[in-house]
Order: C-alpha cells, then sequence, then structure tokens
C-alpha cells in the first residue's frame, strides 16, 4: 500500500465504508429472512413484514449497496410471496 497521507485516508474511508455496507446487507438478509418465514407459518403481521423487507431492499439498493439488478429481483420474488 502507498506511504502518502491521501492514500492513507482513503484507506480508512474505505474501512469505514465496507463496514457500513456489510452492515446494510445483513439487515437486508435478516428482513428477508423474517418475512419468507412469516409468509410460510401464515403469521397475521406477514404482510407488513414483508412490506418492510422491500422497502429496505429498495433503501439498501438505491445507496448502491446492492447492485440494481438484485434488489429487483429480491423485490420481485418478495411481492410473488405475498401474492400467493
Amino acid at each position: 500500500m502507498a506511504d502518502h497521507k491521501s492514500a492513507l485516508k482513503r484507506h480508512r474511508q474505505s474501512l469505514k465504508k465496507a463496514l457500513r455496507n456489510s452492515h446494510y446487507r445483513s439487515t437486508v438478509k435478516t428482513f428477508i429472512k423474517k418475512a419468507r418465514t412469516a409468509v410460510a407459518e401464515k403469521k397475521a403481521d406477514a404482510m407488513a413484514l414483508v412490506k418492510q423487507a422491500m422497502s429496505m431492499v429498495d433503501k439498501v439498493g438505491g445507496k448502491g449497496i446492492l447492485p440494481r439488478n438484485r434488489a429487483a429481483r429480491y423485490v420481485s420474488s418478495l411481492s410473488r410471496l405475498l401474492n400467493k
């Protein structure tokens, strides 16, 4: 790694960004998992959980943390699940 000031700052920033992005990705996976289990178990709040998961996926996809097509695929699969 380079040893000048701007490269060191860039490295620090990339570490912070990677940590933040991994948190968002993990949160999205958790929301999706909760929504799918709620629908499978036919819970009363399943619709709310699915909508919450779709909202989170859209938010993270809009930030560029998830690739746009992957976010769209997640939303599509959740909406198909809800419509069954």
